[in-house]
């Protein structure tokens, strides 16, 4: 462990953030990382527990007791070897990760966990900085061809953990760049597309190859993949958003919040737009409707574009501010969170059902609401009016789009209309593709992304070969 009073000594100090009236002015990252010595000093607060709840919190299986004790004993290049033996991309959930690790650690049972996040982060960052992170090529090849659809980070996982193992390995990404939703969906302030970047150039070094600008199921078809290579991975997220069928949804002005982000990422990186309509929300009054992290990266957007007001309205009532330990705990709580672009001025407002969008010559101009009861339903008289130039459809995610390549493959869906796949083998019902991440389990976090790509690598190694050396 690290220091053995260190929990008791050292008070939690996390990362702090840029004041909100100087981030809104730009799309960098805000984060202000702590000095090398104060996250020593936070690592040696971990309590190396005789059962690490931590564990259980994090589905890549981090060793956090572990590279923490290294962090506070100042080797931080072990710590690194560590950390990228359970985790492709530390430096991306050292970021945008929710921590659920921390919500498991025992010392949240009093409210201060050991800021393991921040921890992983700046040991990610240390390891770029210090040269420590090289491409990892196979000594050997295995002479199998891999083909990967989708380029998120379930199918980079997958892609890196096959290439290293000796396969042939090709990424098939519909759009310009590599990266899914880690370069089109997460807003730049959040994670800088460098960092993106700098690891599609490694695990190029590594022998990946990546098709971009080429759509499976519409520009090419899924029955080429299935008949050129050994095995296939489908790794295209779920993409199909949930709409808001109400009155005056045709209004322009209204539109998915995925139509919405990957635009402004464009804008930053200067990827051509296309022929498509821009959506911006300079100088309007901007309702945001969904609660949840897609939302606030609406509301961020939306502040940095220039919005003269931002309000988010979620359907469930408020949470509780704090969660009861003992009914809870490691697990992760419902309770309030306020995320850092809610906090740069938004307004919020729960138990709130949109009946209808208002409007005139076409364009919205407002909402008709109504509040909701304990029961969800609606509560007579409390109908009421929200002015809106711009509106945002950030309500989640139903299921992979089906269109195309997921109708043409056949395979057998769930009952939600994901791809049918088990944890084991992350085998569909054709005999030798596989799907992993979003599209196999549903819209989730990039972490569960990145474990599902390691674990169906690990599988379809085995396939291939008969045994495995991947971890699992």
């Amino acid at each position: 462990m690290g220091k053995i009073t260190g929990f008791l000594e050292i008070e939690r100090e996390d990362r702090t953030y840029e004041p909100a009236s100087d981030r809104i002015r730009h799309y960098r990252e805000f984060i202000i990382p702590p000095a090398e010595a104060e996250v020593v000093r936070q690592a040696a607060r971990c309590m190396d527990c005789g059962i690490p709840y931590c564990h259980t919190g994090c589905p890549v299986n981090n060793q956090i007791p572990d590279w923490n004790d290294l962090v506070y004993h100042a080797d931080w290049r072990v710590a690194a070897e560590n950390l990228h033996s359970t985790n492709n991309f530390p430096e991306v959930t050292g970021r945008i990760c929710p921590a659920p690790c921390e919500a498991a650690c025992t010392l949240n049972i009093i409210d201060v966990p050991v800021t393991i996040k921040s921890i992983e982060c700046a040991i990610a960052d240390k390891a770029f900085e210090e040269g420590w992170v090289r491409p990892l090529p196979p000594e050997t090849k295995t002479g199998k061809r891999v083909a990967i659809v989708g380029s998120g980070p379930a199918g980079l996982a997958a892609a890196q953990q096959l290439a290293r193992a000796g396969h042939d390995v090709h990424v098939f990404e519909k759009h310009a760049q590599p990266g899914g939703l880690l370069r089109y969906g997460i807003p730049d302030f959040k994670m800088e597309k460098h960092i993106v970047a700098r690891r599609v150039a490694q695990m190029e070094a590594e022998g990946v190859t990546f098709h971009c600008n080429l759509h499976v199921g519409r520009d090419l078809r899924v029955a080429r993949l299935e008949r050129d290579y050994d095995a296939v991975l489908l790794a295209g997220g779920a993409e199909h958003p949930r709409d808001l069928t109400v009155p005056g949804r045709d209004l322009a002005g209204v539109h998915f919040a995925m139509n919405f982000l990957p635009q402004q990422n464009r804008r930053v990186s200067g990827e051509p737009q296309g022929d498509v309509a821009p959506i911006l929300a300079e100088g309007k009054q901007v309702v945001v409707i969904g609660g949840g992290d897609t939302g606030s990266d609406c509301i961020g957007t939306s502040f940095r574009q220039g919005a003269i007001s931002v309000t988010q309205l979620e359907i469930l009532p408020m949470p509780p501010e704090k969660e009861n330990k003992e009914l809870t705990w490691p697990n992760w709580p419902l309770k309030l969170r306020t995320s850092s672009s809610q906090a740069e001025g938004a307004a919020r407002d729960f138990a709130v059902a949109t009946s209808r969008f208002l409007g005139a010559n076409g364009q919205v101009e407002a909402l008709e609401c109504v509040r909701l009861d304990s029961q969800m339903k609606p509560m007579p008289g409390s109908e009421f009016q929200i002015p809106a130039d711009l509106v945002l459809l950030a309500m989640g995610f139903l299921h992979p789009v089906q269109e195309g390549m997921v109708k043409d493959l056949k395979v057998d869906l769930d009952a939600r209309g994901n791809v049918k796949a088990n944890e084991l083998d992350y085998r569909t019902s054709r005999p030798k593709v596989f799907a992993a991440g979003d599209m196999r389990r549903g819209q989730s976090l990039v972490v569960w992304a990145i474990r599902e790509g390691r674990q169906a690598a690990h599988a379809i190694d085995k396939f291939l070969m008969g045994k495995t050396d991947l971890p699992r």
